[in-house]
């Protein structure tokens, strides 16, 4: 499961680096709508998830290299997600972004991976904090 996690972390620091990348040059490849409401919303996003990116890149590297600090760095990981996730969900629902045919489908896909990663990230982490803090580098399971 912590290559899981492991593989997750790289997915999501590759995934937001691509949007914005792809944001900021090719808009209208992955914008859900075209108005200037939309692009205001989508514009405040940029420093959340840099801290997004930037905590799930310290997950991975204190993580990989068994330091104590990586429960504090899945913890800020997960919970930068749930975040975001909440932020962009309810702005989908409210102005009927999911109903927009491909954009809406795309925006669901993005809010659905956001949510299944901050919460696996979350779970995994507190179920393991014990090993996590130990530095134990297997993070095995705790026994019962």
């Amino acid at each position: 499961m912590r290559r899981l996690i492991s593989g997750m972390l790289v997915v999501a620091i590759a995934l937001d680096i691509t949007y914005w990348a792809l944001w900021f040059s090719h808009r209208d490849w992955i914008a859900s709508e075209k108005n200037e409401a939309y692009y205001e919303f989508e514009n405040a996003f940029p420093l959340a998830d840099t801290w997004l990116g930037v905590s799930c890149l310290l997950a991975l590297i204190t993580l990989r290299a068994g330091r104590p600090s990586a429960l504090l760095w899945l913890l800020c990981s997960g919970s930068a997600a749930l975040y975001l996730f909440a932020m962009d969900f309810l702005y989908d629902l409210e102005n009927g972004i999911f109903t927009q045919g491909g954009g809406g489908a795309f925006e669901a896909v993005i809010v659905t991976l956001t949510l299944i990663f901050g919460v696996t990230v979350l779970t995994w982490s507190w179920r393991h904090r014990g090993e996590l803090l130990s530095g134990d580098s297997a993070a095995t399971p705790p026994r019962t």
